[in-house]
């Protein structure tokens, strides 16, 4: 989302992606002691991909206990003290007593599949007893809603729940001059490419956990670039659903026309996993009805060589140029997909400005409706967007010391979901983005997908700074409702960048082979920036 275009821009791209006054970090000279912090021995399990951990266990050489401690010391160490990561936000009491319960079922020849045993983390606006939800705000302290619908799924999958990530408060829509990765409740995340550096956002915990190797892998949801854009920026692989394949149920909302949770990991391999764990039919989520063909599919099938032999694959050049080695690294990517077989076309899309007023409308009359439905039918502490804005007043001191809460002031005031405003602007945003947009360009060239960069590289934590918020590529694909996968791409100066693979509804099978096929071509040449254990140690 361009942040010259309007103030309101900086939260409608729900990335979090706005700089970070400067009182929210400490002094230089101690952002360049913490990232010379010494944490001792190497990882045993540093960029370990879920896969590799089954295997170890497979072979009786790890088990989930011993993972999850190994975990727990981590975040400790690095999250806690040494750089203070402050991506977690809070940790399971249970974690190794369920961990035990899994180790024990693997002895008797009990695996529930894929996911056995490892350990995950969820984004903070995901409910997962005995953990609260909290969306980052104190508003929300205490509050112990039920496991979400995904979270059933994924423990029924055999994954353990190690804890709770931080995130930008509300998923970033309280104020359209909000701090990429920061809440009240859990303060500042930092990136662990560079701790003086943007995290992006909202999925800021999730994405800086598994890059700095918390936890095998992690949750995040987005509405407008809030799985990809920290996924990129700290270098990792993050999967934007449809809408409407991942259930929304227990999550707390903004858009049921744009919310998706989602897989954020260091592979696509690990992505795919997470999807087809999470992804199923739920009666509380009507979009979950939606879905074509079965409700359950095995996306790890797409996990094939080759998969961009003869593929058509259009390229969105121009809209991050200008961004420090943005166009060498995408000119690379290209070349990587031609190597591989691929036939690259040039192609365009709407700019954005032409569903950013539309969406503006929807996002604030569907958050005001969202949570309203939401908080009283969780019997929240805040029963709706009024008591939220009455608490944040109140507690100003904590609340609203960085930034405001001008858009919930805004959705407050918004009208009704029947009124012709928001039916006019829904219909107008889709249209553009969907069947205008991302349909009408795969359909003109005979395209399997879209790439274009994710954004570019993590921008600097301090007051001053809102022109440096470089945009993304991932706003079209989100508006629509349609997926979006952004891979690890390259590297400027150290700090991440990502490619974003995009198709039409439902496509994320085919995303999936296209993504990991660049991704193997890729992984083993990636750049010592990369590896972010040695960044942090």
């Amino acid at each position: 989302m361009r942040l010259s275009l309007t103030s309101l821009a900086l939260a409608i791209a729900l990335s979090g992606c706005s700089p970070s006054p400067s009182s929210l970090l400490a002094s230089p000279a101690h952002a360049a002691a913490a990232d010379k912090t010494d944490t001792s021995a190497p990882f045993p399990y540093a960029e370990a991909d879920i896969s590799e951990l089954q295997a170890q266990m497979a072979a009786g050489e790890l088990d989930s206990v011993t993972l999850t401690r190994a975990y727990l010391d981590r975040i400790a160490r690095l999250d806690r003290a040494g750089p203070r990561l402050n991506s977690v936000l809070e940790l399971n009491p249970d974690a190794l007593k369920e961990a035990a319960a899994l180790d024990a079922e693997r002895r008797r020849g009990q695996l529930r599949g894929p996911l056995h045993g490892i350990p995950l983390l969820l984004k903070d606006n995901i409910g997962a007893r005995p953990m609260g939800t909290s969306a980052g705000s104190l508003a929300l302290a205490g509050f112990r809603p039920d496991d979400a619908f995904l979270v059933t799924r994924l423990r029924a999958a055999g994954a353990l729940i190690l804890g709770k990530t931080n995130l930008s408060e509300w998923a970033n829509f309280r104020s359209s001059q909000s701090v990429s990765g920061w809440s009240a409740r859990g303060g500042q995340t930092r990136n662990p490419y560079r701790l003086s550096h943007s995290p992006c956002g909202s999925s800021s915990g999730s994405a800086v956990a598994v890059a700095a190797n918390l936890v095998a892998a992690a949750v995040g949801t987005e509405t407008d670039g809030s799985i990809v854009c920290p996924a990129a920026v700290n270098g990792i692989v993050g999967l934007k659903p449809t809408v409407g394949l991942v259930s929304r149920d227990g999550v707390v909302p903004i858009s049921f026309s744009q919310d998706t949770p989602g897989p954020m990991t260091r592979s696509v391999s690990d992505a795919a996993a997470l999807l087809t764990a999470m992804a199923g039919r739920d009666d509380a989520d009507p979009a979950t009805a939606t879905r074509p063909g079965q409700a359950v599919y095995d996306y790890t099938a797409r996990l094939k060589d080759g998969g961009l032999r003869g593929a058509r694959i259009g390229v969105l050049y121009g809209s991050l140029d200008t961004q420090p080695g943005v166009a060498p690294a995408l000119q690379h990517a290209v070349a990587v997909l031609r190597d591989a077989g691929a036939v690259v076309v040039p192609v365009r899309l709407p700019t954005q400005d032409q569903w950013e007023a539309a969406e503006r409308i929807v996002l604030l009359h569907e958050f005001k409706a969202g949570m309203a439905r939401y908080l009283s039918t969780q019997q929240a502490p805040v029963r709706d967007l009024d008591a939220i804005i009455a608490f944040n007043r109140t507690h100003a001191d904590k609340e609203l010391v960085l930034f405001g809460q001008d858009l919930m002031e805004s959705a407050a005031q918004a009208g009704a979901l029947g009124s012709p405003e928001y039916i006019a602007a829904r219909t107008e945003a889709r249209r553009l983005a969907g069947p205008e947009g991302i349909d009408a360009a795969l359909k003109a060239e005979r395209l399997d997908a879209l790439v274009a960069p994710t954004t570019g590289a993590a921008w600097p934590l301090r007051s001053g700074e809102a022109d440096a918020f470089p945009g993304g590529n991932y706003s079209a694909a989100a508006v629509a409702g349609y997926p979006s996968i952004s891979v690890p791409m390259a590297h400027v100066n150290g700090l991440p960048l990502g490619l974003l693979f995009m198709g039409t509804a439902w496509s994320e099978p085919r995303l999936i082979e296209l993504a990991y096929d660049y991704e193997q071509r890729t992984r083993a040449r990636k750049p010592p920036a990369f590896k972010t254990e040695a960044l942090i140690r």
